[in-house]
């Protein structure tokens, strides 16, 4: 494995959870390489993979110029780099509203990710149909736009009046849910404060170089 960058990260040319990690890394100006497994071969269960993560999932950061610190699960990655490496805290808050920016963090790690992501799985990928599981997950991902619009109408983003890594945590999986889960539905008209938030995200420069070479990778 090559260090001629600071991290290694082990990441998926499609998946949701890599890219907020890439999202991050760029925002923040770190070198890194990206090693794309192939998750349909299996190679995330594989043991080049599950030395460093015995969860065999992505995402997966090794940071080598500390002293080979490996760290698993996105947010973790995250809010690692952002305390470690974001010392002007560009993307990060201090003080009380850390723990704002914790709770956000928590709440896209336990009720969007999830749900969004069975959403998809029984919408789009199982080779079953299953109308109550479609209905139950949908109705979350539309509970949690609508947790989300709530917030967002009174302020323009989650935590400190600015961009952060809460923010950048539901970046990837509200594309998808917007995109593909409901697709049926103007998000912008149902959720205007939740889409108008989602659209200043994308429209983020290093968001959207990363999100512009994710849509060649996906396509190989």
């Amino acid at each position: 494995m090559s260090h001629g960058k600071q991290f290694t990260l082990f990441t998926h040319r499609a998946g949701p959870n890599g890219w907020k990690v890439v999202f991050v890394l760029e925002e923040l100006g770190l070198t890194y390489e990206s090693v794309y497994l192939d998750i349909d071969k299996g190679e995330q269960k594989e043991p080049k993979h599950t030395q460093y993560n015995p969860n065999g999932r992505i995402p997966t950061l090794i940071d080598h110029k500390n002293g080979e610190f490996v760290l698993w699960e996105s947010n973790a990655i995250i809010q690692y780099l952002s305390d470690k490496y974001d010392t002007e805290h560009k993307i990060s808050v201090t003080g009380d509203d850390k723990y704002h920016e914790l709770q956000w963090l928590y709440f896209q790690a336990s009720g969007q990710g999830p749900y969004f992501g069975q959403a998809g799985w029984f919408l789009i990928f199982h080779p079953e149909k299953v109308p109550s599981a479609v209905e139950r997950y949908k109705n979350e991902v539309k509970r949690v736009f609508s947790v989300l619009d709530g917030v967002l109408s009174k302020q323009e983003w989650l935590v400190g009046g600015k961009m952060t890594i809460a923010d950048i945590s539901f970046i990837t999986w509200n594309e998808f849910a917007m995109r593909r889960i409901l697709e049926e539905i103007d998000c912008e008209k149902e959720y205007p404060a939740a889409a108008a938030w989602h659209k200043r995200l994308m429209d983020v420069p290093s968001v959207k170089k990363a999100w512009a070479e994710r849509a060649i990778l996906a396509n190989q």
